[in-house]
């Protein structure tokens, strides 16, 4: 037998591989784009399955589409969303600028498992009824991150903040050197440095949760060029109610088709926001890198997990593989937040040529900030130990806890204490002692590092 089948398009006929449920349109891109070897993503392509699972029913309910046809574009694509025939999706991410040959990719195959019922189901004239590539690309695109962001992203942020402010509050009576400048500074209880990070992540949470508001507008109605041509007048707000019940997001039809063809702002939104999320993500990691450092030679403040042996040559040697894997998938997502910035610029006249590029980048960044923070949470954060003995001693001879008697003797004579403390390797509390006429038991009052990190004026 064969390995191959003959199929048929506008252009003519095309070899395609015995078994692929695609056609010739996919198969002219799979031979038209061997760029990357990255197909798109699999929630991309859920998400056309989606609209065309909507647009089934809505154009069933609109009196333009025959039930038994319906019924089958609508088995057909559930079986896609599922995940039943996830291999049948080749296109390379690096193809035609609209996304074209991905949508017709879902249609010929949404055909052929819905035509296998009995029933002539055709790619463009069913499958498509009332779509474009032009509005389902953009369309997809929101909806995809929209999901993967409400159902992967966001809860493992919760957990990573949830994990965080657990460990602030077990460390709550840990007092350790704070820093500026990577410099010692003033002291501060553990919890309040964790509580920073915890901040950081509620507001990327936050942040996130503002921009799906923009991503829940469709372009879905819109059609070619943005005037909804062939396609209902009812059609875009019947499709945006019909994937809300699906989902249980709250999406609408965007207030500008002419908008939601020809830019993806709320795309460089969200790309946007993810980035920010990114700098949170290293700025998280790069501490726990310092405060892990040494054990000897460095801060040693904490002990993070042993995960692997971390040389291939120095006996013993472990590594912080979890912050480090943190800190490159953050950088990854700065840059992918490049290109999308750029992409985002290619909206010419009536519409963006660069949507699939989008798709890809914004997805791939999700889903690295959502296993990111998993791992962060879980293999780091939940399960460091704090090495009290490593705080106790920079703490009691930090210079710094001068700053606590500027109200008391002024900030010259404090400076003047703490460069004499510095050169002499002495603690604090003994050269104030020497150079004030405050007592012990005072001075104890005044530069005990757990009341300091209380604030307010000491006195």
């Amino acid at each position: 037998m064969s390995d191959k089948r003959i199929e048929r398009d506008s252009m003519g006929e095309l070899e395609v591989p015995a078994e692929a449920l695609y056609g010739a349109q996919t198969q002219r891109a799979v031979n038209n784009f061997p760029v990357s070897g990255q197909a798109m993503p699999l929630p991309f392509i859920h998400a056309i399955a989606r609209i065309k699972l909507a647009a089934a029913r809505v154009n069933r309910d609109l009196g333009l589409l025959d039930g038994e046809r319906a019924e089958a574009i609508v088995a057909a694509a559930q079986a896609v969303i599922d995940g039943h025939h996830d291999d049948q999706f080749p296109v390379d991410v690096f193809q035609t600028g609209s996304g074209t040959s991905s949508n017709m990719n879902v249609n010929e195959v949404l055909a052929n498992l819905a035509s296998r019922r009995g029933v002539a189901v055709g790619p463009n004239d069913h499958v498509n009824m009332g779509q474009s590539s032009n509005d389902v690309i953009p369309t997809a695109i929101h909806l995809s991150a929209a999901l993967e962001v409400t159902g992967r992203l966001r809860p493992a942020l919760l957990h990573l903040r949830e994990t965080i402010d657990a460990r602030a509050a077990e460390l709550d009576g840990v007092v350790k050197t704070g820093r500026t400048h990577l410099m010692d500074a003033m002291p501060l209880r553990m919890s309040q440095e964790l509580g920073g990070w915890s901040s950081q992540v509620g507001q990327a949470i936050e942040r996130l949760d503002s921009a799906l508001v923009r991503l829940c507008r469709l372009a879905q109605g819109g059609t070619a060029v943005g005037t909804g041509i062939n396609a209902h007048p009812e059609f875009a707000a019947r499709m945006a109610a019909d994937l809300a019940a699906q989902t249980g997001l709250a999406l609408a039809p965007n207030d500008s088709f002419f908008a939601g063809l020809a830019s993806q702002d709320a795309a460089v939104e969200l790309s946007g926001q993810l980035r920010g999320l990114a700098c949170v993500v290293m700025k998280i990691a790069n501490d726990l890198r310092w405060m892990n450092s040494g054990p000897l030679a460095g801060l040693g403040e904490i002990e993070l997990e042993a995960l692997q042996p971390g040389s291939s040559i120095m006996p013993g040697k472990v590594n912080p593989v979890i912050p480090e894997s943190a800190a490159q998938a953050a950088a990854q997502v700065i840059g992918l937040d490049a290109a999308v910035t750029v992409a985002g610029q290619s909206g010419n006249f009536q519409l963006n040529v660069m949507l699939p590029l989008v798709a890809h980048n914004l997805l791939t960044a999700i889903g690295l900030m959502t296993t990111t923070s998993r791992l962060l949470a879980d293999r780091a954060i939940a399960t460091f130990r704090v090495r009290e003995e490593q705080l106790q001693g920079p703490l009691s001879r930090n210079p710094i806890l001068v700053t606590a008697l500027n109200s008391v003797i002024g900030y010259d004579a404090a400076a003047a204490i703490a460069k004499r403390a510095y050169q002499a390797g002495q603690p604090i509390i003994d050269v104030a002692e020497e150079e004030t006429d405050l007592s012990r038991a005072e001075l104890e009052r005044l530069l005990d590092p757990a009341a300091l990190t209380r604030g307010g004026i000491p006195g």
